[in-house]
């Protein structure tokens, strides 16, 4: 798959999104990139369900629209336990990777996207599990508000990397020498952070990254990291929610 990216027109406007879940106007320009991303799903796909509000904004809308009939036959896999308690709180039907080796379509949110539209990811904490849904499904379709698009990954946000606790601070040593500024994440009590696998992540911030592949691999190949939110050529789709519209960006598209 090459990296070219196709902007298509905008077709959803912000004043077609409501909803009493809405709080913010960066809430209303996700809710309408959700939308958007929802009119890609056919009734009997297998869904990722993402992790972050911007994510479960798409899951109440597809509880809503199945509840309609709009949708139907669809089963999703969440990408967190938090996901998994509020599909499950919305009625919509759960499967497993276990049960469905290929999943047709994710809809997830990201923190970071680049003009290759490679992701920053894991603000939420389920990176790990983000990861492996993203890449067991067909078509990744990532929602923003226009205010997490970059010109380079980590100008904006730092790299989540999820370690395992056995020998945390050799890793973190490892991530000093690739020259991160590392600030080990806490829970809102202000103890360490531990993600649905229990491990712990330590937010990674290298500033502008000029070869995001190279680092990928540099964070895949060291033992002890669990996962990195760098997500390379792993999403398809991204819709960007602005004031004027949602633009759809395609990858790979002639």
């Amino acid at each position: 798959m090459n990296n070219h990216v196709t902007k298509l027109e905008y077709d959803v406007t912000i004043n077609e999104a409501s909803g009493p879940e809405l709080h913010s106007e960066a809430d209303v320009l996700k809710l309408a990139a959700a939308e958007m991303a929802l009119g890609f799903v056919e009734s009997g796909m297998l869904l990722g369900l993402g992790a972050g509000s911007t994510a479960h904004l798409a899951v109440r809308r597809l509880a809503e629209w199945l509840r309609l009939g709009r949708l139907r036959n669809i089963q999703g896999v969440p990408c967190s336990l938090e996901t998994e308690r509020l599909a499950l709180s919305l009625g919509i039907p759960l499967t497993t990777l276990e049960a469905h080796l290929v999943l047709d379509l994710t809809i997830d949110g990201a923190d970071e996207v680049d003009p290759q539209l490679d992701l920053i990811k894991g603000g939420g904490g389920a990176l790990l599990r983000e990861k492996i849904v993203a890449q067991a499904s067909r078509r990744e379709i990532i929602i923003v508000d226009e205010s997490k698009l970059s010109p380079q990954l980590g100008t904006r946000w730092a790299v989540p990397v999820e370690v395992i606790p056995f020998g945390r601070g050799s890793q973190a040593a490892y991530l000093e020498s690739l020259g991160a500024h590392i600030q080990p994440r806490q829970a809102a009590d202000g103890s360490p952070y531990h993600t649905d696998q229990g491990n712990l992540i330590l937010d990674c911030d290298f500033g502008p990254i000029p070869n995001p592949a190279a680092l990928a691999g540099a964070l895949g190949n060291r033992a002890g990291i669990v996962a990195h939110g760098l997500f390379i050529h792993l999403a398809s789709d991204v819709i960007v929610a602005g004031l004027a519209g949602c633009r759809h960006l395609l990858r790979g598209a002639s």
